[in-house]
């Protein structure tokens, strides 16, 4: 009797301490991503967010191709959400700007694209600019756009008719940021 006691006491105390810790966050993997957008050595994930949003085209002539037009893209307008599904920032441009909820921003240079399947923007790695403001961007140093679902350029034409006129299409991507270690 006091063994079973005590296994149970024992057996309380330590689902009470289980349900007190935080649980773990699996660390993000780039092992299934292409090369050229993977994150160097010497980086660890700060944040991963799901961008949930918009990205505006518009129809422009084609660059030195009389007579030619095409879909150009213009920015995004999407909020950042976390794993749990809140708020933690939003995604605008131009130019390409991410924003923490607590202020603090930073634009980045493009390092690398890499194709995902039809139908969805690419994958890309791009590098952090220096933060404006303190918060949760700053010290930024790298950040992934993966798991991209819709955003490509509209499949309606594009030609004389409708110059200048702008689109926008739905898209989805994780957004992982990274810090030095």
């Amino acid at each position: 009797m006091l063994i079973r006691t005590a296994l149970a006491t024992a057996a309380v105390s330590l689902v009470a301490a289980c349900g007190t810790m935080t649980p773990m966050m699996p660390t993000y993997s780039q092992a299934g991503l292409p090369a050229a957008v993977q994150v160097p050595a010497g980086n660890r994930v700060a944040l991963e967010t799901v961008g949930m949003g918009d990205i505006t085209y518009q129809c422009s002539a084609k660059k030195d191709m009389a007579g030619q037009f095409e879909w150009v893209f213009v920015g995004p307008d999407a909020k950042l959400m976390d794993r749990s599904g809140k708020q933690v920032g939003k995604y605008y441009g131009p130019p390409a700007t991410w924003e923490a909820m607590d202020g603090s921003k930073l634009t980045a240079t493009q390092l690398a694209v890499a194709p995902n399947m039809a139908g969805n923007i690419p994958l890309q790695l791009v590098k952090g600019n220096p933060a404006m403001g303190s918060g949760a961007m700053q010290g930024v140093t790298y950040i992934q756009r993966v798991a991209t679902m819709g955003g490509v350029a509209p499949a309606t034409p594009c030609a004389a008719g409708n110059l200048g006129a702008k689109q926008i299409v739905k898209y989805q991507a994780d957004y992982i940021f990274y810090k030095a270690m």
